[in-house]
């Protein structure tokens, strides 16, 4: 991998699948974590729910978010091309790109802390807490704390920058502001 410098942010023109399957995951994470903190903590198995859906997406490519919302009419930006069994979404699991990375280490993070919660201390909604707001943030703004981590780091994201490869999935693209320097 090599070094990037720059910010990256995914396309915001449109609510497209993965975008919509963001922002309800932060809602259900912000959700999870105040019902956790202020009725019981076992709510804080929504959390862990979220988190395995996460992981499996990232593995198997299959969202049943996704789907629904495709359902009501969304289409996908990573979404597979072509048909698929029984006509269903499935996010494109060809190679470990940017954004799949980002479902698998958020789903991973927000299950373990969700076991800390009920192991070791309620202080662990804190961290689901945040999580929850930056997948809201990141779905109103495009712009991604780990996204841009993993950027920096050099993972290539499937949401191509218009200056690198001319236009991402389904002909969209994202944004990627230059750094100053």
């Amino acid at each position: 991998m090599t070094f990037r410098k720059g910010i990256y942010i995914v396309p915001t023109n449109r609510w497209y699948i993965e975008r919509t399957v963001w922002l309800i995951a932060g809602l259900v994470l912000i959700a999870g974590t105040g019902l956790a903190a202020l009725v019981d903590p076992r709510w804080v198995l929504m959390i862990v729910a979220v988190g395995l859906v996460s992981v499996n997406v990232s593995l198997t490519g299959f969202c049943p978010i996704g789907n629904a919302l495709r359902l009501f009419g969304f289409t996908p930006m990573l979404g597979r091309p072509g048909p698929t069994p029984g006509n269903l979404y499935f996010m494109q699991t060809d190679r470990w790109y940017l954004e799949r990375r980002i479902y698998l280490a958020v789903g991973i993070n927000i299950s373990i802390a969700s076991v800390l919660v009920l192991a070791h201390s309620p202080w662990w909604l804190l961290f689901t807490g945040f999580v929850g707001v930056a997948m809201v943030w990141f779905a109103a703004t495009g712009f991604c704390i780990m996204a841009n981590g993993l950027y920096w780091l050099g993972a290539e994201p499937r949401l191509a920058p218009l200056s690198k490869a001319g236009c991402g999935a389904a002909g969209a693209a994202s944004r990627e502001i230059p750094a100053r320097g």
